[in-house]
């Protein structure tokens, strides 16, 4: 009773302290890694003593293997298949050459400046050769990197982690017999690619044709019969041939995340608890496991070898890889720079550790310490610096132009052309073929389909705008677009036009949606004020001597309901105000202000109907009236 008691502890202590650690992370933005380790190792043997993973006997490689096993589907699931189209040949040359240079570059380097024997040498090369999808995919999304960069930096974290795993299973087998050619060894490791890209792929299709037909399942359900078949399919691949497994789950995962199953978004959600819930127990264990002593028994040598990995074997690894690709020197340098190294290397290394010391073969701890402090280093140096560095280099998503903008509206015409007079791209969806038109005789593209559709918002080219924006007549369904939208591609700005309670908002993330222009916006009633040409467009500059009183001002009118902010200009960069936008001084306000007096901007109406609308040569205080953009109304419309 006591025994088990101790083995509960110790799996809660572990289940606490990672997700304490996530939520540290999160809250100071880094890499959840950094806690990870860091609270692993203080409360594992060298620290407090409080965590020891030795007290799980075997239970511990069992909850490696099928925590590896979810953290790899989930990523074969994230993949975008058309966005790793784009990059195909360098992700592929990533996956091979790639492997190939970080495994002689890893080899040598540790061999000479470690002083490992080959055996040994080639043995932790073959571990570090794969980056952390589990790493790599959190530190891309807190700092918004350019998407193209993001999806090979994805697409190389989860599909040469089985690869490498592989890899390093035949390096191992290779060393504990020695009679081994190197024909065998290739053989070997094509044996188990092929049995679990077989297996993944039959798996993958099966679940997915159970998730569409098996409509008397609920969706809880669901989840888990797709976890017990993943696990069912490592398992059986397992059996087959060992260390086939994590090819398995990787290819089931793709090709389960290219069925269109119904509900997939609410699937990639759970399975992306399940693999937060995963990391966070396995590195708090490994970490906790880790000799301090046998870090600094390496010495500078290990400090070297780690260093030569970063900066000459990755950047030699990108350029050829990445040749005769269309990435840009910027690109290419942030891609030499971010290869931090995570889980996978880890569990590996730990296992090959134990195997290694009962065959009786020294190396096993040496190795282990090496792959640690390669992990320490990789993510403490090159996770905590690349928002500072893709900053520098301009390669963040959040300077991306252009907007998709859901609803052919008076008021979301306006906002359209907005964008496209000041020379950024725009696309607007509405399943209304006589808006769609109008809109269309604007000069601008119109998609005439649901944004509910994914493949819609990829024909839109979400993926490479800055703004999506949902301005239907229906607050819930505009919520329910922008999530989708924030979900499946994450633009940098995401803003829908809702309630500031509706139904829908029980999940709200404020962090990706946020409400557009101001809370409660009457659209309806605004749409027939810019139709019956009751509107002044103007321009407002906040300056520092009169900030005060100027946004006091602009905040009486919109709490009148007689003005709404538009966009904003801040930095040369023109974006859609969110209702809860603190403005700064320099901003520049682009609003609309309700004018009952159409006699008025009748007479005012005398501008040609092709004027541009200038905003840049607009003065710091001005009105203009909307007869400039006459065009934006409807056809029936009354001209102002």
């Amino acid at each position: 009773m006591e025994a088990s008691f101790e083995i509960t502890l110790q799996i809660v202590i572990a289940v606490f302290a990672g997700i304490s650690a996530q939520v540290l992370a999160a809250s100071l933005r880094v890499p959840s890694i950094v806690f990870l380790l860091m609270f692993g190792i203080l409360l594992g043997s060298d620290g407090f003593g409080l965590l020891d993973p030795h007290m799980l006997g075997t239970g511990l490689e069992v909850i490696v293997a099928l925590a590896t096993a979810i953290i790899l589907f989930e990523g074969g699931l994230s993949l975008d298949l058309e966005e790793l189209s784009k990059v195909s040949t360098s992700l592929q040359l990533l996956v091979t050459l790639g492997t190939m240079i970080t495994l002689l570059g890893g080899s040598m380097a540790v061999h000479w400046l470690g002083e490992f024997p080959w055996p040994i040498a080639f043995l932790y090369a073959s571990l570090v050769v794969v980056t952390g999808p589990t790493v790599v995919s959190p530190l891309l999304k807190q700092i918004n990197v350019d998407r193209q960069v993001a999806t090979l930096l994805e697409g190389e974290g989860v599909l040469i982690d089985p690869v490498g795993a592989i890899l390093a299973v035949v390096v191992l087998n290779t060393i504990l017999n020695d009679h081994t050619d190197f024909m065998t060894a290739m053989s070997s490791l094509t044996l188990r690619l092929g049995v679990g890209g077989v297996i993944g792929a039959a798996g993958g299709w099966l679940m997915s044709l159970i998730s569409k037909r098996a409509n008397f399942l609920s969706f809880e359900l669901k989840n888990l019969v797709v976890l017990a078949g993943l696990w069912g399919l490592f398992a059986l691949s397992q059996m087959i041939r060992s260390e086939s497994g994590l090819m398995t789950v990787v290819v089931a995962g793709v090709v389960f995340g290219a069925s269109s199953v119904p509900e997939e978004r609410l699937l990639r959600r759970f399975k992306g608890q399940l693999t937060i819930l995963s990391v966070s127990v396995l590195f708090i264990l490994l970490a906790a496991d880790l000799s301090i002593a046998s870090v600094f028994a390496l010495g500078w040598g290990g400090v070297f070898t780690v260093l030569v990995l970063m900066f000459i074997v990755r950047p030699i690894n990108i350029l050829f890889c990445t040749w005769n690709s269309e990435f840009n020197w910027r690109q290419k340098l942030f891609l030499s720079w971010v290869a931090p190294r995570g889980i996978v290397s880890a569990s590996v290394a730990s296992l090959f550790a134990i195997l290694l010391t009962e065959r009786g073969i020294n190396g096993g701890e040496a190795i282990k310490a090496l792959v640690f402090l390669t992990i320490i280093m990789t993510v403490f140096c090159q996770g905590l610096t690349a928002a500072w560095f893709a900053k520098c280099l301009e390669i963040t998503s959040k300077d991306a132009i252009g907007a998709v903008i859901v609803g052919c509206n008076p008021l979301s015409l306006l906002i359209a052309r907005l964008f496209q007079e000041w020379g950024e791209p725009v696309v607007m969806i509405d399943t209304d073929a006589q808006r769609s038109e109008q809109a269309q005789a604007q000069n601008l593209r119109v998609i005439s389909s649901s944004a509910l559709d994914t493949g819609v918002l990829e024909e839109a080219g979400l993926g490479e705008m800055g703004t999506f924006l949902a301005m239907t007549s229906n607050g819930e369904v505009n919520f329910v677009l922008a999530q989708r939208a924030a979900e499946e591609f994450n633009p940098p700005r995401v803003l829908a036009v809702f309630p500031r309670d509706p139904q829908a908002t029980i999940s709200t993330n404020e962090n990706t949606v946020s409400q557009a222009l101001i809370p409660d916006l009457p659209i309806k009633t605004w749409n027939d004020y810019v139709n019956d040409g009751q509107v002044k467009l103007g321009t407002t500059t906040l300056n520092e001597s009169s900030f005060d009183l100027q946004q006091e001002h602009l905040m009486a009118l919109i709490r009148a309901g007689e003005l709404i902010p538009l966009l904003v200009e801040r930095e040369q960069h023109l974006q859609v105000m969110p209702a809860a936008q603190e403005w700064e001084v320099g901003d520049r306000i682009i609003y609309l202000l309700h004018d009952p007096r159409p006699q008025l901007l009748k007479r005012l109406s005398g501008a040609s109907q092709s004027t541009r609308l200038a905003l840049e040569k607009l003065p710091k205080v001005e009105e203009i009236p909307l007869a400039k953009l006459s065009q934006l109304s409807r056809s029936d419309a009354r001209t102002p």
